[in-house]
């Protein structure tokens, strides 16, 4: 959905193409919330501390970020005409500017949402190659993921900066698609 998010600017907000990619964000975290459930199941015993940590960080940034989806999909239309400060202050959140509009802790758990997705990953995806449970292309995708996020967030403009997901998404429907296509013995 990162390809075909609209401009992060107040007149995308009440288009068609804004709600379809927000909505799809509520889907995307309900799916993933599931399948890194059912991979975390599948390992508990062998990926040990180290998958469980990865797997509640993880589920965390699923949970906010399904949240965050919601409000942009369908409280943010609303605001374009009672607020639409507030909402320029927040759509500059993702850019990572501020446009001096007070936020409050909004600001703080936005960036902690981005933390669990860079440290959550990694640390699943880590866990996931070391229970050799899964295909370890899959996992190391994942973990890699994760950690390239963090350089390529730091380097590349918004919303360049978005083709981060690439990894992370193609190691889950990885790791998902071998979940549920195992052989049971």
């Amino acid at each position: 959905m990162q390809t075909i998010h609209p401009a992060d600017t107040l007149a995308s907000v009440s288009t068609g193409r804004w709600a379809v990619v927000h909505l799809s964000g509520v889907a995307m975290c309900l799916f993933g919330l599931a399948g890194i459930t059912g991979i975390y199941a599948r390992q508990a015993k062998a990926s040990g501390g180290l998958g469980l940590a990865g797997y509640l960080l993880f589920s965390l940034f699923f949970a906010l970020t399904m949240c965050f989806q919601f409000a942009e999909a369908l409280i943010f239309p609303l605001l374009t005409t009672e607020a639409p400060g507030l909402l320029e202050g927040f759509l500059a959140l993702a850019g990572g500017a501020s446009v001096g509009t007070e936020l409050g802790a909004l600001a703080t758990v936005y960036s902690v949402v981005g933390g669990l997705y860079m440290l959550g990953g990694t640390l699943f995806g880590i866990a996931t190659f070391r229970s050799g449970m899964f295909p370890r292309w899959a996992a190391g995708l994942l973990a890699a993921g994760g950690l390239a996020s963090v350089l390529v967030v730091s380097l590349l403009p918004h919303p360049l900066d978005r083709l981060a997901a690439a990894p992370i998404g193609v190691g889950l429907a990885w790791l998902g698609y071998s979940l549920w296509t195992e052989r049971r013995e």
